[in-house]
């Protein structure tokens, strides 16, 4: 991949404050060799620059495996220590299940079938490819990378939580307490704190990833590993059409989250 010296001193900055976890996951975003092989396993033979990823939920597949939209949220909170304070009003969410009609606007549902209804279906944030959020933030925490992933800068977050308001998914959480601490009782907000992911800080606006640091090392996200042998999730490039998520795309009927505001969504869900 070449890269002249900017966006090699860009990269290696971002790869820096993201807290890639170990010396060889950072030669490997320096070099590009990882972001190749993370998208051959999700189905191209593209690198990474003019790709646009994207990921594909099968709603019916996880209503059919109970269970495993549960063990997919718990796979994700811990690789990125997301913490548990015990309460709705402090709940620090990257991936999580509502139901279908609060996931999809009435327009979306009208005089579908009443199946659907009260279906849980899993959420995290769309990395639309024209994401508000992107526009509102003024220290620029927030940023679309050239892979289309909507990234988060903790270090330059000031916690005005404008995002938060521009989002229309209600994809990101504030952390009002400090999420390395513990509770009254000494339990720790995280169970067991992974050193290869950075815990946020207090004061600190959070959301999913697309697990950009996985994909810089050659796998997929984490949620998508967890489903793949349900073929629940797929992810990849859809500017690629030999790719995994280009071919079900063709194949499968999907629908968007609230497709009028013009965000474009790269998460489909089939229906």
């Amino acid at each position: 991949m070449k890269k002249d010296r900017r966006d090699f001193l860009k990269l290696a900055g971002c790869a820096a404050v993201a807290g890639v976890g170990s010396s060889t996951a950072f030669r490997s975003l320096l070099s590009g060799e990882a972001e190749a092989a993370g998208l051959k396993r999700a189905g191209t033979s593209k690198a990474m620059e003019g790709t646009r990823l994207a990921m594909v939920i099968d709603i019916k597949k996880f209503h059919q495996h109970r269970g495993l939209a549960e063990r997919c949220i718990r796979v994700c909170h811990s690789i990125h220590n997301v913490p548990d304070f015990g309460n709705p009003k402090d709940e620090i969410k990257w991936l999580w299940t509502e139901n279908f009609e609060n996931t999809f606007i009435k327009d979306t549902h009208r005089h579908q079938t009443q199946s659907l209804h009260g279906m849980p279906v899993l959420t995290l944030c769309n990395h639309c490819d024209n994401p508000p959020c992107v526009r509102a933030c003024p220290t620029k925490a927030t940023f679309k990378k050239d892979d289309g992933v909507v990234a988060m800068d903790y270090h330059r977050c000031i916690g005005c939580r404008f995002c938060m308001a521009a989002c229309p998914y209600g994809a990101r959480s504030f952390n009002w307490r400090d999420p390395r601490g513990t509770d009254e009782h000494g339990n720790p907000f995280i169970d067991e704190l992974n050193p290869e992911y950075p815990a946020r800080g207090i004061g600190v606006v959070e959301k999913c990833n697309f697990c950009t640091e996985r994909l810089a090392v050659g796998q997929l996200p984490a949620c998508v590993e967890e489903a793949t042998d349900y073929e629940a999730m797929f992810f990849g490039d859809l500017n690629d059409p030999d790719s995994e998520v280009s071919r079900v795309l063709r194949e499968e009927f999907t629908i968007v989250r609230r497709a009028s505001l013009g965000t474009y969504p790269s998460v489909f869900y089939i229906i």
